[in-house]
């Protein structure tokens, strides 16, 4: 009787669990390096060495058809840099500066009104959605020869548009005023939509629960929204803010197909001036130069964007 009670005791104890060892960090062994060498060695080929050779080239007075007879400048380049006329670095630095700012106010708002407007599902919404995102799928170059024909100030359809609205037309991409305008806007048109997509799935992730309470509350939708709504969606703003300033500082395929860099050098950025310099004039050594002045900038947008989002445990980039 005792053998069979301590038999039917030790049955229905429950089984100690075994102790397991500390986690292995798979990034300090040589399969951890060797699973990530082939994207180490893209990123080392694609980035690293191509960043490393364009500095070198910003040293040289380069000569591209026979590289032995570049002559060394030092910083002669960046000091170009202040010297040049026109288009002058300054101005190209304000072009970049005043694109990105437009991209990524106007680009945010309309992308976050946009996915509040289409946050909730049903057939008609899901293909509002795809609509919305099927600029951003299409080909840059393309979308911007047709959108050249819409801004034709003769027989474009914006001012079609505008003139049977009764309003003043414009003259778009033949005016220094109005071309770096016209570029916004259909940037905007190409690239809302993606934002809009990021927007849509921080939307998704929201807890129900505080707007029920805010509700009850007596808030207004303006309040729930300032209150709850945008306090959840702060690290998805800073991803849209963050990504929308680094493509639009890098932006080319638009300028070069809708205005060419004008007209009187209206919408000559950054990026455009590189491609103008090194491929147009064949000034490979200043090219380069500016070049990598683009690319610090880009990072200093960077670190200015994790600086200001370090206290935020959730944010994405």
């Amino acid at each position: 009787m005792t053998i069979a009670t301590e038999a039917s005791q030790a049955a229905a104890a429950p089984a100690r669990p075994q102790r397991r060892g500390p986690a292995r960090d798979f990034r300090a062994t040589r399969w951890g390096w060797a699973y990530s060498a082939p994207a180490v060695l893209v990123f080392l080929a694609f980035v690293i060495v191509p960043t490393g050779y364009t500095f070198y080239v910003s040293l040289w007075k380069w000569n591209a058809l026979n590289p032995a007879l570049s002559k060394f400048k030092g910083l002669g380049n960046y000091q170009r840099l202040w010297d040049a006329t026109q288009p002058t670095f300054l101005s190209s630095l304000w072009h970049s500066l005043y694109f990105t700012g437009a991209m990524v106010i106007g680009g945010t708002a309309i992308s976050l009104a946009l996915a509040l407007l289409l946050q909730r599902g049903g057939a008609l919404l899901n293909g509002t959605r795809v609509a919305v995102f099927l600029p951003h799928a299409t080909p840059v170059i393309a979308t911007s020869m047709i959108w050249t024909w819409i801004f034709n100030y003769k027989f474009g359809l914006a001012d079609w548009a505008l003139h049977s609205l009764h309003l003043p037309t414009s003259q778009w991409l033949q005016s220094s005023s109005s071309a770096m305008p016209a570029v916004v806007i259909y940037s905007l048109w190409h690239e809302v939509g993606f934002t809009t997509v990021v927007f849509l799935g921080g939307l998704a992730m929201l807890s129900d629960e505080l707007s029920e309470a805010a509700r009850v509350d007596g808030c207004s939708a303006w309040q729930e929204f300032w209150h709850v709504t945008w306090q959840q969606l702060k690290p998805v703003t800073v991803f849209v803010v963050a990504i929308t300033a680094i493509t639009s500082l890098q932006a080319f395929t638009q300028f070069y197909q809708l205005a060419n860099g004008g007209p009187a050098y209206a919408t000559t950025t950054l990026s455009y001036l590189v491609y103008e310099e090194a491929f147009v004039f064949s000034d490979t050594g200043y090219g380069a130069a500016l070049a990598v002045v683009l690319f610090a900038v880009t990072v200093f947008f960077t670190l200015v964007r994790r600086r200001t989002a370090s206290g935020d445990s959730h944010a994405l980039v």
